[in-house]
């Protein structure tokens, strides 16, 4: 099972401030634990929302995009986890570890093809797994 770990945004991180060395050696040893536990799929750290942008889609068809930064810091994604567990609460022990003294995380599975039933036919699935298999290797070069 896969899961999203996302981080909300804070007033701090969507000022910019950056963590400390003692924050960023905290959060790399937190790392590293979940790479040797084989967990770790991926995990990254956002810039503040000023620097970001929102497409928002019209059912005509059309889009306009909307520049950052946004309002709402608390409902602000800072940063993410993809965690693969056996669990969900094998995934909140996980979360649980975090080396945060505040804020808030919110845990997501991540749909697998099987969840789709029917509607994801043999040749989707396919496609699915080609596209997986060429990101893969991407990511390995």
């Amino acid at each position: 099972m896969r899961f999203m770990v996302i981080v909300k945004a804070s007033e701090d991180s969507e000022r910019g401030v950056m963590p400390t060395e003692q924050e960023l050696a905290e959060m790399g040893a937190y790392n590293e634990e979940l790479v040797r536990a084989g967990v770790m799929l991926a995990g990254e750290g956002l810039h503040p929302s000023s620097r970001g942008a929102r497409v928002r889609f019209a059912a005509d068809g059309s889009s306009t995009v909307v520049d950052g930064p946004f309002a709402e810091t608390k409902e602000l994604v800072a940063g993410f986890w993809i965690l693969q567990v056996s669990s969900r609460e094998e995934v909140l022990e996980w979360v649980k570890k975090a080396p945060f003294r505040d804020g808030e995380v919110e845990v997501r599975q991540v749909f697998e093809s099987d969840d789709f039933g029917d509607a994801m036919t043999p040749e989707l699935r396919e496609q699915e797994d080609r596209m997986r298999a060429t990101v893969a290797e991407r990511q390995g070069s």
